[in-house]
C-alpha cells in the first residue's frame, strides 16, 4: 500500500552531531515529498542556555536554536537573510567586559552585525533584545548577582526574549523561523516539552551512583561530583541544599549568587551551577554504565512531564520515525521518556523505525570496560519508551546480551526476571558503520529482536598522539546515508531491500553481509 503523501518523517534528535545530518534528512524529505518534523529535547544542555535558565527559568534552548540556524535556507553572502543568520548564530566574546559591551551594541542597534538588515526587521528583532535586556536589568543585584554574557549565543538570547514576550516557547520558535525564512509548512522544529518551566534530568548508574543535570551526565566542565545511593534512599529522591555533598564543594557565595534571590528554597545545589564552559571531547569516564534517565523538579524529586502535544501528533502521523545520531542518554532518551511518547511510537502507522547508530562511543555509552553494543542502544530506547507508557522503571541486563536475567536498578545485586520487551515496535532497522571505535553490532541478538541491520560506507576519524595516529570512530558519508534511508523507506523498491546478502546500494555502500533477510 502506498504511503499517504501528507504523512511525514519524524526525527528524534538533538545536539551538534545530529545537526550535521540536516542536509541528509532534507534530501530524504524531498525524495518522499513529505513534511519533516524534528523533535528536540529541551533539558539544560549547558553553555549560555544554562545561564538563561538560571535567571529566567524555562527550557534549555541551545539545541533548538542550533537546529533552526541549520534550517535557514542558503542565501547570497551579502543578503539580508545571510546577515540575520550570522546574527542569530553569533556568540559574544569569552571575556566578560567585552561580552557585555558587544551585547549593548546589539541592543542599541550600533553593532556591525546589523549593517545589511533592513530597518523593519532590525527594529522587530531589537524589540525582543530590548525586552530581554530590560528583564536582565530588573533582576540584577550588583555586585552579587548579574547576568553572565560570556560566550552567550545571540540566538538563545532572542528566543528567551520572544518566549518572555509571548509566554510560549513554540511561539518563539515560530517567530525566529519566520524571520529567518525557515519553511515551516514543510519543516518543523518541535520542542519535546512546550513549557515555560525549567526541566532537568538525572541518571543512575549500575553501581548505584546518581548524577544530577544533563551537563554533568554528558560533558561536565570539571570532575563530576557523583552522588552515591546510600542505604534505602531512592536514587530519584536526592537531598537538597548540598546535603550529602562533599564538604569541599564551593558555597553559593563563591560565585557571587544569592541563593534566596535566584533559587527556590530547598532546591538542589547541583542545579545552581552555571555550566558556561564545558568540554565535549575530554571527559572522565563513568565508573559503570548508565541504567536509567528521569526528569526531576528543582528539589531532586522524580517527575513525569507530558510530551508536547505537537510531538505526539507528529509521531502518530508519521510514515517513518528516525532516531538520529547523538548522545543516547541526553539527546534521544529525554524525548522518549515523556508521557505519551512511548504509546505514540508503538501505535504510530510508521512502518519503519530507524536507528542511525553513532559512529563512535562516548562517555554515555561506556565505560570502556563494558562498551555499549548495538542491542544496548535498542534496549535503552525500548525501556525508555515502555517507561513512558507507565511500564517501568525497568531493570538492566546483568551481562551484555543477556536479556532475561536482570539486576534491579534500585537494588543492585538483586536478580529478577521480566517479560520480553517489544523491540520491533520501537526499532525496525539499524543503519551503522563498521570501523575503529564504532559500537559492536551484535547481529544475532538484533535478529532475535526482529531488527534489520544495514552497514554503510563511512570515513575514519583519527587522532594523533605525537607521531602515532589512531582511529577513534567513523563518520557517515552523506550520499551513502541518503541512499540507505531511501532503500529502507522504499524509494528504490522493495526488491533492493529483499535482494539478499551483499546487495549493492552503491559502489561504496553495501548491505551488511550478516543482515537477516525479511521473511
Amino acid at each position: 500500500m502506498a504511503d499517504t503523501p501528507n504523512r511525514g518523517i519524524a526525527v528524534i534528535s538533538g545536539g551538534s552531531a545530529a545537526n550535521n545530518l540536516v542536509d541528509v534528512f532534507n534530501a530524504v524529505r524531498e525524495s518522499k515529498d513529505c513534511p519533516l518534523n524534528y523533535i528536540i529535547p529541551i533539558s539544560d544542555n549547558g553553555g549560555s542556555s544554562s545561564e538563561l535558565i538560571r535567571i529566567f527559568g524555562g527550557p534549555g534552548i541551545g539545541d533548538v536554536r542550533s537546529r533552526l540556524v541549520r534550517l535557514i535556507p542558503e542565501s547570497p553572502a551579502h543578503s539580508e537573510r545571510a546577515a540575520i543568520k550570522t546574527l542569530i548564530n553569533h556568540r559574544l566574546p569569552a571575556e566578560g567586559a567585552a561580552a557585555s559591551h558587544e551585547w549593548q551594541s546589539i541592543v542599541d542597534g550600533t553593532s556591525d552585525l546589523w549593517k545589511v538588515v533592513t530597518p523593519a526587521k532590525k527594529e522587530l528583532i531589537r524589540s525582543f533584545f530590548n525586552m530581554l535586556n530590560l528583564e536582565i536589568l530588573k533582576r540584577a543585584r550588583p555586585p552579587s548577582s548579574t547576568f553572565d554574557f560570556t560566550s552567550a549565543s545571540v540566538g538563545n538570547l532572542f528566543l528567551t526574549g520572544a518566549r518572555l514576550f509571548s509566554g510560549s516557547f513554540e511561539s518563539a520558535i515560530y517567530l525566529l523561523g519566520s524571520i529567518c525564512g525557515v519553511p515551516s509548512d514543510i519543516v518543523r522544529v518541535i520542542p519535546a516539552i512546550n513549557s515555560n518551566f525549567s526541566h532537568h534530568i538525572s541518571a543512575s548508574l549500575a553501581d548505584g551512583t546518581v548524577i544530577v543535570g544533563q551537563n554533568s551526565i554528558s560533558h561536565p566542565s570539571e570532575a563530576t561530583a557523583l552522588q552515591r545511593d546510600r542505604g534505602s534512599r531512592r536514587p530519584s529522591l536526592l537531598l537538597a541544599d548540598g546535603d550529602d555533598l562533599d564538604e569541599t564543594e564551593p558555597s553559593d557565595s563563591s560565585d557571587g549568587i544569592s541563593y534566596e534571590e535566584d533559587h527556590l528554597p530547598g532546591s538542589l545545589a547541583t542545579l545552581r551551577h552555571k555550566n558556561i564552559a564545558f568540554n565535549k571531547v575530554v571527559n572522565e569516564e563513568l565508573p559503570s554504565r548508565i541504567t536509567r534517565i528521569w526528569y526531576i523538579n528543582p528539589y531532586g524529586q522524580e517527575i513525569r512531564p507530558p510530551a508536547n502535544p505537537r510531538v505526539l501528533e507528529a509521531l502518530q502521523d508519521a510514515q517513518a520515525i528516525v532516531y538520529s545520531i547523538g548522545s543516547l542518554y541526553t539527546s534521544i532518551i529525554p524525548a522518549i521518556i515523556l508521557r505519551g511518547v512511548g504509546k505514540s511510537i508503538v501505535s504510530s502507522p510508521a512502518r519503519h523505525k530507524i536507528l542511525i547508530l553513532n559512529g563512535s562511543l562516548d562517555r554515555e555509552t561506556g565505560p570502556p570496560s563494558e562498551p555499549f553494543a548495538a542491542s544496548d542502544f535498542v534496549e535503552a530506547i525500548v525501556r525508555a519508551g515502555e517507561e513512558s507508557r507507565g511500564r517501568g522503571p525497568f531493570e538492566f541486563p546483568l551481562h551484555q546480551g543477556q536479556s532475561s536475567t536482570t539486576v534491579s536498578s534500585s537494588s543492585p545485586g538483586t536478580l529478577r526476571r521480566h517479560h520480553s520487551l517489544p523491540y520491533h515496535s520501537y526499532v525496525t532497522h539499524i543503519l551503522h558503520l563498521d570501523g575503529p571505535g564504532t559500537p559492536h553490532v551484535d547481529r544475532e541478538r538484533l535478529a532475535e529482536m526482529g531488527i534489520e541491520t544495514l552497514r554503510l560506507y563511512g570515513r575514519k576519524i583519527t587522532t594523533k598522539d605525537g607521531d602515532l595516529e589512531s582511529g577513534v570512530g567513523m563518520q557517515y558519508d552523506s550520499t551513502a546515508l541518503i541512499q540507505a534511508l531511501e532503500v529502507v523507506l522504499g524509494k528504490k523498491g522493495d526488491a533492493m531491500v529483499r535482494g539478499g546478502v551483499g546487495t549493492s546500494l552503491s559502489r561504496r555502500n553495501t548491505l551488511d553481509p550478516g543482515r537477516r533477510e525479511k521473511r
